[in-house]
C-alpha cells in the first residue's frame, strides 16, 4: 500500500473504473491533485484498491475525499478489509494528525438502489467508510442542463441587475440560511453564527470562481426590493449554477423558476455545452425547480463525513 510516485503511474491508478478517470490527468498537471494524496493497494501488478483526496487550487489543503474504488469482482468481504487498510494508511500518511478528514463524495447512478450489481458497489464503499468512522451526511441529486432544452423567457415578474459587490451578497447569504434545506448550510450553523457561515461560504467558494462576476443576478420585485439570486459560474470542469435561493418572505411564490431561468439565461448565451447543478435530494422544491427548467437528474451524489 503507497502513493503512486508520478504522473507515469496514472495509467496504474486509473486500473479501476470511475467517472472521474478522465480528469485525473488534468488535475495533476494544475495541482488540484498530488501524486502523494493518490494511493493503491496492489498485489503485484494488480490493483485491489485506491483512493484520492482533491483540492480546488494549487497550494490547498485536501478538501475532499472524492475517490476510494476496491476491486468489485473479489469474492467475501476481503476486498472491503482491503479498502480499510489502505484508507487508514493513506489516512495517516496523508492528513495531519489528529484532524478531522474531509468528507467523501462519491458519483454514482441516479437508480443506484434498483440495480443489484451496482448497490452492492456503493454500500461496498459505504460500508469502508463507514469501518473508518464516517456516517452518511447527506445524498444530492447532480442535474444538468443542454443546449437541446428550452430557455425560459423572462415573464415580467422580476428585475435583475449585477451583485453589487461581495458584502451584498453575503449579507443575501445569512438571509436565505433561515430556514434552509440544504445540508450543509444546516451544519454549519450548528457550528458558527449565521454571518460566519456566509462568510465562509463566500470565500472558501464562490469568490474563488474566475468566471465574470456580472454574470451574478440579484432578482428584485419592480419596485427594488430583493427576492433572491443567482451565482452562474464556471468552475474547472464546466458552466454551473454555483448558488440559488429565495428569501423567506418570499418564498412560496414561485419566483425560484424565474431566478433561475435568469441564470440559464446568462450561461446559455456563452454557448455552453452544458451546465450543471446540485441540491440535496431532500430539497423537492429546488428539485422540483431545475425539473421545470428542462435540468435532468443525471447522477446522483453521496456525501459522507467523520464526526
Amino acid at each position: 500500500m503507497r502513493p503512486i510516485t508520478a504522473h507515469e503511474e496514472l495509467d496504474l491508478f486509473s486500473q479501476l473504473p470511475y467517472v472521474l478517470n478522465e480528469e485525473l490527468a488534468d488535475d495533476l498537471v494544475a495541482g488540484r491533485r498530488r501524486p502523494e494524496w493518490m494511493w493503491v493497494a496492489l498485489r503485484g501488478d494488480r490493483l485491489l484498491a485506491r483512493a484520492a483526496w482533491w483540492s480546488r487550487s494549487a497550494g490547498d489543503a485536501p478538501l475532499i475525499l472524492d475517490i476510494l474504488d476496491i476491486e468489485d469482482s473479489a469474492s467475501g468481504s476481503d476486498h472491503v478489509n482491503i479498502g480499510v487498510r489502505l484508507l487508514h494508511a493513506a489516512t495517516a500518511a496523508t492528513l495531519p494528525t489528529g484532524s478531522r478528514p474531509p468528507e467523501y463524495s462519491r458519483f454514482v447512478p441516479p437508480d443506484w438502489r434498483e440495480n443489484a450489481v451496482t448497490r452492492q458497489a456503493v454500500e461496498d464503499r459505504m460500508t469502508v467508510l463507514e469501518r473508518t468512522g464516517a456516517r452518511l451526511f447527506v445524498e444530492r441529486l447532480r442535474l444538468e442542463w443542454r443546449p437541446a432544452s428550452r430557455v425560459p423567457e423572462p415573464n415580467g415578474r422580476l428585475v435583475f441587475r449585477p451583485v453589487r459587490d461581495g458584502e451584498e451578497l453575503v449579507a443575501l447569504m445569512s438571509s436565505v440560511l433561515d430556514g434552509t434545506l440544504d445540508a450543509h448550510g444546516r451544519d454549519d450553523l450548528t457550528r458558527m453564527s449565521v454571518h460566519e457561515a456566509a462568510v465562509r461560504h463566500y470565500d472558501d467558494e464562490l469568490a474563488r470562481y474566475t468566471s465574470p462576476r456580472d454574470w451574478w443576478r440579484i432578482a428584485t420585485l419592480p419596485h427594488g426590493e430583493p427576492v433572491g439570486f443567482v451565482i452562474p459560474a464556471r468552475n474547472d470542469y464546466n458552466a454551473i449554477i454555483a448558488y440559488i435561493a429565495v428569501l423567506p418572505s418570499h418564498r412560496g411564490n414561485g419566483y425560484i423558476d424565474d431566478i433561475l431561468a435568469e441564470g440559464t439565461r446568462i450561461l446559455a448565451e456563452q454557448h455552453v455545452p452544458r451546465i450543471r447543478a446540485s441540491t440535496d435530494l431532500g430539497n423537492i422544491p429546488m428539485a422540483n425547480a431545475f425539473r421545470r427548467a428542462g435540468y435532468i437528474n443525471f447522477e446522483r451524489e453521496i456525501n459522507m463525513t467523520w464526526s
